[in-house]
């Protein structure tokens, strides 16, 4: 059997296990939610802990906000589930002791005292039984699961969002984000378009005139200082082409990864930059982009705006995504409403991710991107 094989099979029994646990709790919390549904007392504290246990052991149910008449409700009508979930439960403890005693039987030629009638159960009765036992089993160890579900269908049913409606949801989501990411994309274009006409046009102009003058230059000395002062400004501007194309994208990126775009980045700043890269596996290359320009802006605005000493850039891998997190020293009060901010979030959000600022006045500052990935 192939490792990825065996780490599927392990995983599926896992995750039965924990289904099972669930139902087995719920079994018991099923004896508290009729009397706290009949006194009406509790009803909204007794809900979320229904609804953290099905989270924990399966996955959660979409519940809007609680009010006590629906978890009145809803815990009126769960405790036929906990109780379905404990006969289920017992069955499957019944047979697998019944198995179990006739295995033993069988092995130990019935001295472990499997009797039927004053005689020892011979081979072929527990041959003939295990068929209809093994199915029995099987049964109640898919009812474990149906019994889950099942509950968390009543959940999501009674307190919470129909399919349909995240669905729903979901669309309008996903249309909102499309809009803010071609208004980021936008916000990018006339940004590099400024950069390109305060900056490098200008320098250009610049380089024109002073080439207009040497070539008029009637003096050797006159003609050798502003050849010099155009080599400068020719130098000038090709090192901000550069960094307006780095700040369009980082050729580096692709060259070499994500660590070494951002000790590029670090070793650019005007501030002293940390980086800690816990990450195992790199990136994938649309995750690694909106890293790095996270990463990117949050260096910038502390560099430009909160005076720091040093901005520390952590990331590591969490559950099922990347976290990021970019802190500074600084003097804090940075405006999450922020152009630069503002565009950071819509990127973010853009692949489904989560994003935060806390700069409070004073500092620090922390810039945080929880990033989805498969």
């Amino acid at each position: 059997m192939h490792q990825d094989e065996q780490l599927g099979v392990g995983s599926l029994v896992r995750g039965w296990f924990r289904t099972f646990y669930g139902v087995l709790v719920g079994s018991f919390t099923a004896l508290a939610d009729l009397p706290v549904a009949v006194l009406g007392v509790g009803v909204v504290g007794m809900t979320e802990f229904e609804l953290r246990r099905i989270a924990r052991y399966g996955r959660p149910a979409h519940a809007d906000p609680l009010t006590p008449r629906r978890c009145r409700r809803y815990l009126g009508a769960r405790w036929l589930v906990g109780g379905m979930g404990a006969g289920v439960v017992l069955m499957l403890m019944l047979y697998l002791t019944t198995a179990l005693s006739m295995l033993t039987a069988w092995l130990f030629d019935g001295n472990w005292g499997l009797v039927r009638d004053g005689d020892v159960v011979d081979t072929q009765l527990i041959a003939l039984a295990t068929l209809p036992g093994t199915l029995l089993i099987f049964v109640t160890l898919a009812g474990i699961t149906g019994v889950a579900e099942l509950d968390r269908w009543l959940a999501t049913t009674m307190l919470g969002r129909s399919q349909q409606v995240l669905l729903r949801q979901r669309v309008a989501e996903l249309t909102s984000t499309r809009a803010e990411v071609i208004e980021a994309i936008d916000d990018e274009r006339r940004r590099i378009e400024r950069d390109l006409h305060d900056g490098v046009q200008q320098r250009l102009v610049a380089l024109g005139m002073l080439i207009g003058r040497a070539r008029r230059a009637n003096d050797d000395d006159q003609l050798q200082q502003l050849l010099r002062q155009a080599h400068e400004t020719a130098g000038e501007t090709i090192h901000e082409l550069r960094e307006v194309a780095s700040r369009v994208y980082p050729a580096v990126l692709d060259d070499s990864g994500l660590g070494t775009a951002l000790e590029v980045l670090a070793e650019r700043s005007s501030v002293r930059v940390e980086i800690s890269d816990e990450l195992t596996d790199p990136p994938g290359t649309a995750l690694a982009t909106v890293i790095y320009f996270v990463v990117s802006e949050a260096v910038t605005n502390a560099a430009k705006h909160a005076d720091p000493s040093v901005v520390e850039i952590s990331m590591k891998a969490v559950p099922g995504g990347i976290t990021v997190l970019v802190r500074d020293d600084g003097v804090g009060g940075a405006d999450p409403a922020g152009t630069g901010l503002s565009g950071l979030a819509r990127r973010v959000k853009a692949v489904d991710g989560e994003f935060e600022v806390t700069s409070p006045p004073g500092g620090p500052t922390t810039i945080s991107a929880r990033l989805p990935c498969a």
